[in-house]
């Protein structure tokens, strides 16, 4: 009772970020995005070294701040502050790798952060590396104005969380626990929802979707281009993930997601609003379903999904193929199995010259419990900054490293209070970007949170 109380002080009365906390958050966000950590370089030690030492400049002991990791090039920030121990620590999480981007893809230099009408353009502005440096600059302002913790208060910037082989949070799970051990953790995945510029509400993210990918591959004898034959290994796989695009999985509505559209029905009211509430009906409305489904973000929140991502085929363009395969990246709804989904694709292609197979072992977490006065804290914060927005449990679609610490026994919310417009979400796409107004606010709500999710 006394400690929500005391949040209740805290979020009233905690001042917004300074022009200094602002000035370093654009520094760190500038500085990690102009820093090339996609999947092709195979490198993020680079990143933790800068912002390690932002976070030495702004005061913190050098035995606090430390750069770890599986090998010199993939290495993770892990930095401390020091509480009372009254309670178990609260991690702030986020990635320092991004996903590929090719210059000639954008209309501009990804690895430049480009501030243009009214937003941060660049890789990772959404995907990770806004947060990144908002934790950076909320850590130093912690460490700078002596804010008085009753627990301590960890800084996990980490490798890998894109696809790579060398995942920073498994990594320190495995060898360096303590150094991350918590009693909850905050990372990416709650964004805010915005709808033509208009503020819907806030996510916090609970649980995910599984990950899971396949691969579609045919082989042939090969042989001359001059003389087709009817057996083509390139015609086999693309034939086949075209019906795998346009196989739709069926609906299924867990808990979350049913209170999630049961919500923003009363949120939205007109005709979305009614298909909001038609769809959590039973059975679905399929007019409601087909019509919400063409939103791709209300449409994967809805199904399980599997879509085609990368490919490769022949060897010359003068010889007929001897393979060709197609990657195909599922995301799977809580309470199914890697062998569900391969049986159903394996009817979905309905050619036995292609071979469907599992390259990824799919990984499970279980939710984590969203305790009444976590939410009614979040709720606070989020009034502080946008009176009046309803803040929604979601079912992540994508995959954070969210799922590896709930595996872990930490619980974990996804919740950045940067709002996105839900039809232009841009993260892993062409010309990522994120409103400067939103990195803005939403470095207030978050150290509003975390103030009062810390402090004494």
């Amino acid at each position: 009772m006394g400690h929500a109380w005391l949040s209740l002080v805290l979020l009233a009365t905690a001042p917004a970020p300074g022009a200094a906390d602002l000035n370093l958050a654009r520094a760190a966000l500038k500085q990690l995005v102009e820093l090339d950590t996609s999947q092709s370089t195979a490198e993020t030690t680079s990143a933790a070294e800068a912002m390690a030492t932002r976070l030495r400049e702004a005061g913190l002991p050098a035995a606090d701040v430390q750069v770890v990791g599986s090998s010199p090039r993939k290495k993770n920030l892990v930095a401390r502050l020091h509480g009372t121990g009254r309670r178990r620590p609260l991690l702030l999480l986020a990635h320092l790798d991004v996903v590929d981007a090719r210059r000639s893809d954008w209309s501009m230099d990804p690895f430049k952060l480009v501030e243009r009408d009214g937003y941060f353009y660049g890789r990772g502005t959404q995907d990770d590396k806004g947060l990144a440096a908002l934790w950076v600059a909320i850590v130093a302002r912690l460490y700078r104005e002596h804010v008085p913790l009753d627990r301590d208060v960890i800084l996990a910037l980490t490798a890998d969380e894109e696809n790579g082989p060398d995942n920073g949070v498994t990594w320190l799970l495995t060898h360096e626990r303590r150094l991350i051990d918590a009693e909850l953790a905050l990372t990416e995945g709650g964004i805010g929802e915005l709808r033509a510029g208009r503020r819907v509400a806030l996510e916090v993210q609970p649980a995910e979707k599984s990950y899971v990918t396949f691969t579609l591959e045919a082989k042939n004898k090969g042989g001359h281009s001059s003389l087709p034959e009817a057996d083509n290994a390139i015609v086999h796989v693309a034939e086949a993930a075209a019906r795998v695009h346009h196989h739709v999985f069926p609906v299924e509505l867990g808990p979350i997601t049913r209170a999630y559209f049961q919500r923003l029905a009363e949120l939205e009211g007109g005709e979305l609003g009614a298909d909001l509430r038609a769809v959590t009906m039973t059975p679905p409305d399929a007019g409601a379903v087909a019509r919400l489904s063409k939103t791709p973000l209300y449409n994967a929140r809805l199904r399980t999904t599997c879509v085609p991502t990368l490919m490769q085929g022949g060897h010359a363009e003068n010889a007929l193929p001897q393979s060709a395969r197609i990657t195909i990246n599922c995301r799977v709804l809580p309470g199914h199995t890697a062998d569900e989904v391969a049986r159903e694709l394996v009817g979905v292609v309905a050619d036995p010259a292609v071979e469907v197979a599992q390259i990824r072992t799919m990984e499970v977490s279980p939710p984590s419990t969203l305790p009444p006065d976590l939410v009614a804290t979040i709720e606070r914060a989020s009034a502080a900054v946008w009176p009046g927005t309803a803040v929604l449990p979601i079912l992540m679609t994508g995959a954070t490293d969210g799922r590896h610490l709930r595996a872990a026994g930490i619980p974990c919310y996804g919740l950045t209070g940067l709002y996105v417009d839900i039809d232009d979400i841009r993260a892993h796409g062409r010309d990522e970007r994120l409103l400067v107004r939103s990195f803005i606010e939403g470095h207030d709500f978050l150290s509003r949170l975390v103030m009062a999710l810390a402090a004494r």
